[in-house]
């Protein structure tokens, strides 16, 4: 056996005790923040609340603020999700020092619960796709972009790639990284314990959606050759499935939610602040920093460990703060149209462009819109609401052209509905090229039937005599 030695070398980001304080800061809830800063206040006795605070908390150094802000934006995608090192060494696992087992990040939630049985190349590979899914668990962009996209981010190893998304398809949450529905829906399937009604059900959702959708059992029956109960089982099977990898978590009976935003127009212009009941400002006690800076309360290292602490949890509220701030501010500005005039008006925005606005990564960008609410003129929305992916080969988001889909429907004639591919066509002369299968999409979204179901005899019409 021949011994080698082999000297590489790698980039790497450290990750500090401050930097992790702050990422966990960034992506807290209003009632998890709150939560914190009251445990915090109640171990660390140099901390106090500051009742005088002005609208905005500034930071102790500038300067280093805006430092420690840029370190945690360089955080790869993969480590930042996954804790591990960019050289995959057998470091703390970082992740857990940066969040707690009940994050509201389901992606988080998920990698804590896969490091148990998998190896860090894989948990690197795996969080790299969750990256790229949404809240719900789809992927975010069409499947052969992301490929291409991940050959460049993990050379030579591609086809590794595809191998964890599959276990991610077929693992803990069934669904997890699906292309699509009917991905999610067949991975959720082939969890089941192998019968005839589910297999069955696999043969609908194959070759015979279509008929699914419109709930014609008895044409289902014909093309399949099989008996009508069994289709009924295997329908209700299909229908008992969960249409997203991830579900919302459920509110609580009674909840309400507090906007840590407020969005308000005055003097022809959109203004932004931030709501100060779910921002609460704290401080360092100015006495007990004045002891421990003069001396007086000679060398304990114990308060002075809680003063350094106090420093750093003071410096990462205030930068969640900022960014909060800044970020609601360009959704604010780019959405200004969605808020004066309404849905149709929701213009395509990406977490990227909105990252490139304020200069941070896409990836703080995702985390401090999570969970929080901006309260506007049209109501009180989640920050994630003023985001919208572009349609292929259209310049507007699909929440818009689901609103001119129900606009459009709710004009149309009584005797004479409009059917999915006049839809289409009425669009395509306001400029928005769509095919007739997106509108029945966004048709199935709103829970409108298809033409036949909608069309209704005109009441008749009152004549004078």
């Amino acid at each position: 056996m021949k011994t080698t030695f082999r000297t590489t070398m790698a980039q790497g980001v450290n990750l500090t005790p401050q930097l992790l304080q702050s990422i966990r800061l960034l992506q807290l809830t209003a009632p998890q923040l709150e939560q914190e800063l009251r445990q915090t206040l109640e171990r660390n006795p140099l901390l106090e609340h500051d009742e005088s605070a002005e609208e905005a908390e500034s930071v102790d150094d500038p300067g280093a603020a805006a430092l420690e802000a840029a370190a945690w934006d360089e955080l790869p995608d993969a480590a930042f999700l996954s804790g591990g090192s960019v050289t995959g060494g057998d470091g703390d696992d970082a992740i857990a020092r940066i969040v707690d087992q009940d994050s509201s990040d389901p992606r988080v939630r998920l990698l804590r619960q896969l490091a148990q049985h998998w190896n860090e190349r894989d948990l690197q590979r795996a969080a790299w796709w969750l990256d790229h899914c949404d809240d719900r668990g789809y992927l975010e962009h069409p499947l052969a972009e992301l490929a291409a996209a991940g050959a460049l981010a993990f050379p030579r190893q591609a086809g590794e790639l595809e191998v964890v998304r599959q276990r991610l398809l077929h693992g803990d949450w069934p669904g997890m990284a699906a292309s699509d529905a009917g991905e999610c829906l067949r991975a959720q399937l082939a969890a089941q314990p192998a019968t005839t009604t589910r297999a069955l059900a696999m043969r609908i959702l194959a070759l015979h959606v279509d008929l699914l959708a419109a709930h014609d059992t008895t044409a289902l029956a014909s093309v399949l050759k099989a008996d009508t109960a069994q289709v009924h089982a295997a329908v209700a099977l299909v229908l008992s499935l969960r249409p997203y990898p991830v579900e919302a978590p459920a509110e609580p009976e009674g909840a309400h939610v507090i906007p840590d935003v407020v969005a308000w127009h005055a003097g022809g212009a959109w203004r932004v602040a931030l709501n100060r009941r779910t921002t609460p400002c704290i401080r360092i006690a100015p006495h007990c920093e004045r002891a421990l800076a003069s001396g007086k309360s000679g060398d304990n290292a114990v308060l002075r460990g809680l003063l350094d602490e106090a420093r750093w949890l003071v410096r990462g509220l205030a930068m969640r703060n900022d960014t909060l701030l800044r970020t609601a501010q360009v959704l604010v500005e780019r959405q200004r149209g969605f808020l004066e005039r309404g849905d149709e008006a929701l213009v395509p925005l990406t977490l990227r462009e909105v990252a490139d606005a304020i200069g941070m990564h896409e990836s703080t960008v995702s985390r401090i819109t999570s969970g929080k609410y901006i309260q506007t003129p049209r109501g009180t929305l989640e920050l994630k609401r003023l985001f919208a992916v572009r349609l292929e080969g259209a310049d507007v988001g699909g929440a818009a052209v689901r609103a001119m889909v129900k606009r459009l429907i709710d004009a149309e004639p009584l005797a004479t509905p409009l059917a999915d591919d006049v839809i289409a066509g009425l669009l395509a002369r306001q400029g928005v090229r769509v095919a007739r299968r997106t509108v029945a999409k966004y048709r199935d979204q709103l829970k409108i039937g298809p033409a036949r179901s909608r069309q209704r005899v005109a009441p008749p019409q009152a004549v004078a005599c």
